[in-house]
C-alpha cells in the first residue's frame, strides 16, 4: 500500500462520478430537490445501534441526514432528497467505512410500499438492468423461510434457546431484539436471494425507530423497511412517524435502554421535536449506502475498492 494514492482505482472514480450524476438525473427528472444539510450538529441520536463521532466543542458528527431533513419537511421544503457523508463508529472492514457517503430522501404522501416500488426502480437504471427482479417478504417470512420460529409472538426463552443453537453463544442475558438481531444478520440474511432485490418488511415494533406501527392480527408491527442484495443491507426505509410525543416517548424509551446496559444517555434532538410539533407532513423515507450499491455494480468486493480514500488512507 502507497498511503497517498487513492483507494479505488482511476476507472472506479470515474465510474462513481458518473454514478453519482446518474443519481442527481433521477431525482431532477422526478421534480425532487436537493439539499445540503450540516455534517456537524448540537445532537446526536440515541439509537442503541449507532455512536456519533464527536468533536472538541461537544458537536456531533452526523450518522445520517435524517433529523436535519425533517426539519426542512415541516418547514414547507416538498419532496427532497441528499447525498451526504456520514459518520458512524463503527468496525472497519470490507463492508464498513467509519466515513461513507449516504443516499437519503423523502416523499409526502407515500408510505412504505410506493416507496419501495421507486427505491427498486432507482437501483434497476444505476444497475443498467430494467428486469432486476424485486421480491418484498414480511420479516416473519423471512424468519419461516429459515426455519425459525415466529419472531413476533414466541417468548423470550424459545429466542434465546434458538440463538444459542443457531449462533452458537451464551444467549442467557440476551435481550428479545438481541436475539432477533442475531438471528437475522447470521441466519436470515445469507439466506435471502442474492441475484434479486429483497426487500424485508413489517418489523417488531420494538425496531420501528421512527417507523409509525399499525396493528396486525392483534400484533403491533412496524412500518419499516430493508434491501438486501447480493447478500448485503443497502437501504433502510420509513412510513415515518409524525407524531412528537410519540417520538418524544421512543428516544426516552432508547435512553433508558441505554443506561440498563452501561451506556451514556443522548440528549435528544429538541429541534427535531419542535419541527415535528409544528407539523412534519405525512411521508415516507429511505437512506441507502450509495458505496455498497457501487460495490455490487461495479463487481467490487470491498468497501475501499470504491473511495477516493478509505479510513486507513484519509
Amino acid at each position: 500500500m502507497v498511503p497517498w494514492q487513492p483507494s479505488a482505482s482511476l476507472p472506479i472514480l470515474r465510474r462513481r462520478a458518473q454514478f453519482l450524476a446518474d443519481i442527481r438525473a433521477f431525482f431532477a427528472e422526478r421534480d425532487v430537490m436537493e439539499v445540503d444539510t450540516p455534517l456537524m450538529s448540537s445532537f446526536g441520536v440515541t439509537d442503541l445501534h449507532l455512536e456519533n463521532f464527536r468533536t472538541e466543542d461537544g458537536r456531533f458528527l452526523q450518522t445520517s441526514p435524517e433529523y436535519a431533513m425533517k426539519r426542512l419537511l415541516a418547514a414547507g421544503s416538498g419532496d427532497i432528497y441528499q447525498l451526504s457523508h456520514v459518520f458512524r463508529k463503527d468496525e472497519t472492514s470490507k463492508r464498513h467505512n467509519a466515513e461513507f457517503t449516504l443516499l437519503e430522501w423523502y416523499r409526502l404522501g407515500w408510505n412504505d410500499r410506493a416507496l419501495m416500488d421507486e427505491v427498486a426502480q432507482l437501483c434497476r437504471q444505476l444497475a443498467g438492468r430494467p428486469d432486476l427482479k424485486s421480491e418484498s417478504l414480511s420479516y416473519v417470512q423471512a424468519f419461516s423461510l429459515a426455519n425459525l420460529p415466529d419472531p413476533h409472538t414466541s417468548s423470550l426463552a424459545l429466542l434465546q434457546q434458538v440463538a444459542a443453537e443457531r449462533l452458537a453463544c451464551e444467549t442467557e442475558r440476551w435481550r428479545r431484539d438481541d436475539c432477533l438481531d442475531g438471528l437475522m444478520a447470521v441466519v436470515v440474511e445469507p439466506l435471502l436471494p442474492p441475484d434479486q432485490l429483497t426487500f424485508v418488511t413489517l418489523y417488531p415494533a420494538s425496531q420501528a425507530a421512527l417507523a409509525r406501527q399499525e396493528a396486525y392480527g392483534g400484533v403491533h408491527l412496524a412500518r419499516r423497511f430493508e434491501l438486501y442484495w447480493q447478500g448485503m443491507e443497502l437501504a433502510n426505509g420509513y412510513w415515518e412517524l409524525t407524531d412528537a410525543a410519540e417520538q418524544r416517548s421512543r428516544f426516552e424509551a432508547d435512553n433508558e435502554q441505554r443506561r440498563l446496559l452501561g451506556r451514556q444517555a443522548a440528549a435528544q434532538d429538541a429541534r427535531l421535536l419542535a419541527a415535528m410539533q409544528a407539523g412534519l407532513p405525512d411521508c415516507a423515507g429511505v437512506a441507502l449506502g450509495v458505496d455498497r450499491l457501487l460495490m455490487i455494480i461495479a463487481g467490487e468486493k470491498r468497501i475501499s475498492d470504491v473511495l477516493p480514500f478509505d479510513a486507513d488512507r484519509a
